[in-house]
């Protein structure tokens, strides 16, 4: 995938700098990509970009949509431009933090001026753009009844909905489209809003030496478009709509008890074992998607493929789960005939066993190695650089499920051992930032690419970590102020680039 030694930087949409209370597509993110330029890197990774829930905590990993985007990343200020708003109609009314997202008040705030977007567009009368998009994004009507049908029920799940309505009646549906037909078309609109200003940050990213890197889970929400429109891919039972088993993964580094994450499973197999076409179509769908909208994609819980951990959903933890063999190289075979090599990054963290890496290596795809995972047994230990068997990899500080390098070297929960063996391989001297010290390893590595989140290159601390596995609540706010991306952070980051020959940005060729 990588033929060049390289770089990039790992930072959430909604955590770009900004007046409006989270990360949007527009100036933010330009003058983002313009640091990552500066600073000579090639990759920006994002986390999953798909509508949130406040029941998930608004988890990037629990969308209502494995397609569509979230509406809270569309930027007032290119409504302002396109004629849609007001000026005085996205003036704040109050200050939001530079520091955190404050996910109710920016609900609001965004859910009004959008409304206000759609009116304008309805009477400017200017569709045939949105008519084309309309076209083009095939799975778009099920989701716009999905969210038209969710306020009509209240943000009730679809398995709660009237019976005809779970389980998709033909008639039923045809006259919603009818009754539901202006709220159908506002969800299409805040979409067409969505994908447009995306399409011109991607082109900007481009034209700026830079490619994005994607992130698909392996799963989707119960409560999902995904879910309620396909509902033969999913092990459910038939008279509830409730999954029979839900996933998760067994105890490890991240809880004692395991994840019980909740998702569906997906019904693999038709008839035992022939793989299932609906299923086969629905994937097909979500990769040609993901890849007409990133330039490589990260597979969160790849090793789901080669074996899943599958939970009896009456368990309130994942300790009672046992795992079950998935689709393998079989279901890659299908997906290639048709769409051909995918860029793929294989996310092999966890519970990783001969045949998962067999299946990875087999499939081309480069696996994830995490400094943090290094020092924390000998020196054969998988992550510690001298140890990569390829330079077919990609080289992390850490994730967005990690601390912050600084949290992790001054945390309670990690041994006096694991640190002092840190500082050794990094040959650190004293007073050395640790963060550094964790960038210049990774660069300094065989892996053909490295990708370090902006905390760490910013020397942050716990404080602001992105997520804590195996917890619900407090997750996925973290914000970086625009004083932080300065010119000085920049050029000492694009001099390890060029001290570890990690090729300066140039720009993409689409």
């Amino acid at each position: 995938m990588h033929n060049k030694r390289s770089s990039g930087v790992l930072l959430h949409l909604t955590s770009l700098p900004g007046p409006f209370g989270i990360g949007t597509l527009g100036k933010p993110a330009f003058e983002f990509i313009d640091f990552l330029r500066a600073a000579g890197q090639t990759n920006w990774q994002i986390l999953p970009y798909g509508p949130v829930c406040s029941i998930f905590d608004n988890s990037p990993y629990m969308s209502l949509s494995a397609f569509a985007g979230n509406p809270l990343l569309i930027d007032p200020a290119q409504l302002v431009g396109a004629g849609l708003l007001r000026r005085e109609q996205v003036e704040i009314l109050h200050g939001f933090s530079e520091y955190l997202v404050d996910f109710p008040s920016v609900l609001a705030f965004k859910e009004k001026i959008l409304e206000f977007a759609f009116l304008q567009f309805r009477a400017a009368d200017d569709s045939a753009p949105f008519a084309g998009f309309c076209r083009k994004m095939d799975w778009l009507d099920d989701y716009a009844l999905f969210m038209a049908l969710r306020e009509k029920f209240h943000s009730s799940p679809w398995f709660s909905w009237p019976e005809d309505i779970a389980r998709r009646n033909p008639e039923t549906l045809t006259k919603l489209h009818e009754t539901l037909s202006e709220r159908i078309l506002f969800h299409k609109f805040v979409q067409f809003c969505f994908f447009s200003q995306w399409q011109i940050v991607r082109d900007y990213a481009h034209s700026h030496g830079v490619k994005i890197i994607g992130d698909i889970p392996i799963y989707v929400a119960l409560d999902s478009a995904d879910v309620w429109a396909n509902q033969e891919c999913f092990v459910l039972d038939p008279k509830t709509g409730q999954p029979t088993h839900v996933a998760g993964v067994p105890p490890d580094y991240f809880s004692d008890t395991g994840q019980r994450w909740g998702n569906p499973l997906f019904k693999w197999y038709s008839d035992g074992s022939k793989l299932n076409e609906p299923l086969l179509a629905w994937w097909g769908q979500r990769f040609r998607h993901i890849c007409q909208t990133v330039d490589v994609v990260r597979i969160d819980h790849f090793r789901g493929f080669e074996a899943y951990w599958q939970i009896p959903a009456t368990e309130e933890t994942a300790i009672n789960g046992k795992w079950v063999k998935g689709p393998g190289l079989a279901f890659f075979a299908e997906i290639k005939k048709h769409l051909g090599e995918l860029p793929i990054i294989a996310e092999d963290l966890g519970v990783i066993t001969p045949e998962v890496e067999l299946l990875r290596d087999t499939l081309g795809f480069p696996g994830m190695k995490v400094l943090q995972f290094a020092f924390d047994s000998d020196e054969h230990n998988a992550y510690l650089p001298h140890n990569y068997t390829t330079t077919n990899c990609v080289a992390y500080t850490g994730t967005h499920d990690n601390d912050t390098t600084l949290g992790w070297y001054f945390s309670d929960t990690v041994m006096q051992t694991s640190k002092t063996k840190a500082l050794r391989y990094a040959h650190s001297q004293q007073g050395s930032p640790i963060h550094w010290d964790f960038i210049r390893i990774a660069y300094g590595s065989v892996a053909d690419l490295v990708i370090v989140p902006l905390q760490d290159i910013l020397g942050f601390g716990s404080d602001c970590r992105m997520n804590i596995p195996g917890t619900s609540q407090g997750n996925w706010r973290w914000r970086c102020a625009a004083r932080f991306l300065n010119d000085e952070t920049a050029r000492a980051l694009r001099d390890e680039v060029l001290f570890y020959n990690r090729v300066p940005a140039s720009p993409v060729v689409s």
